[in-house]
């Protein structure tokens, strides 16, 4: 992907800069769920799905200085999704 200038990119430029970050973060989410559903199954408790509120913030803490830009609540909603989508995808009778 060429880097664009957004303050000088057309519409259709920048939609398509867009398309190519999106299909990388959709590569991204796909190995994070499957290592997600990894631990899950290697959970002490025999994959229990109980959530780690110190571990998630820890998460959001360690990407706050990656995304500048993105306060830590955006963060952590946005991770909150990706945590509860990664859970779905390990579990999907919960569907």
């Amino acid at each position: 992907m060429l880097p664009i200038d957004p303050e000088t990119a057309t519409l259709a430029q920048i939609r398509t800069a867009i398309d190519a970050i999106d299909a990388e973060l959709a590569g991204l989410l796909e190995r994070r769920a499957a290592l997600a559903g990894r631990v899950q199954r290697l959970k002490p408790v025999g994959g229990h799905r109980g959530r780690d509120p110190e571990r998630e913030a820890a998460i959001v803490d360690a990407m706050a200085p990656h995304a500048p830009s993105l306060s830590r609540d955006h963060l952590a909603r946005i991770m909150n999704a990706v945590i509860e989508a990664g859970l779905d995808a390990a579990d999907p009778a919960r569907d």
